[in-house]
């Protein structure tokens, strides 16, 4: 009788035990409603400002950037072919290889623009595309060691 005594209890405990891994449905978590304030705007586009600085330019930079590479463009030639177009001058603009001394493609690549003394820094490479801004080096460049002519 003590046997079955207590097969019953570890039977109903591990019973009891079991009833709590059941499949109740999750509470449901509430969500909030945003709803726009009349007379709101979307926020803009980001725009060309050749007169600021290169933080207000950066979302700007970074759009179009992500659209050349979403459009395949590769190498330091296709980015700065796609911000002439979108109206940066080509003037202000550096470059680093993209191809090495043994004329393999480069892990990366930098490329950047002169505003207001301010420098816009893109960099495109095994990690995918990042930028940065920074202040003009003391030689007026933005971009150290070695740059490309941009002479096309």
């Amino acid at each position: 009788m003590r046997t079955t005594l207590a097969a019953f209890v570890v039977a109903v405990g591990l019973a009891i035990a079991l009833a709590g891994c059941g499949g109740s449905p999750p509470m449901p978590v509430p969500t909030a409603t945003v709803t726009p304030t009349p007379g709101a705007t979307a926020p803009a586009e980001p725009q060309l400002d050749l007169t600021g600085s290169a933080a207000a330019n950066q979302p700007y930079f970074d759009q179009v950037n992500i659209a050349t590479v979403d459009a395949g463009g590769r190498g330091g030639r296709a980015f700065i072919d796609g911000l002439v177009a979108a109206g940066y001058p080509k003037a202000a603009m550096e470059v680093t290889p993209d191809r090495t001394s043994i004329n393999a493609e480069a892990d990366n690549y930098q490329f950047a623009i002169r505003l207001g003394g301010t420098c816009l820094i893109g960099q495109y490479g095994v990690a995918g595309y990042a930028s940065t801004t920074g202040k003009l080096l003391a030689d007026g460049r933005c971009l150290v060691g070695t740059t490309l002519p941009i002479d096309w």
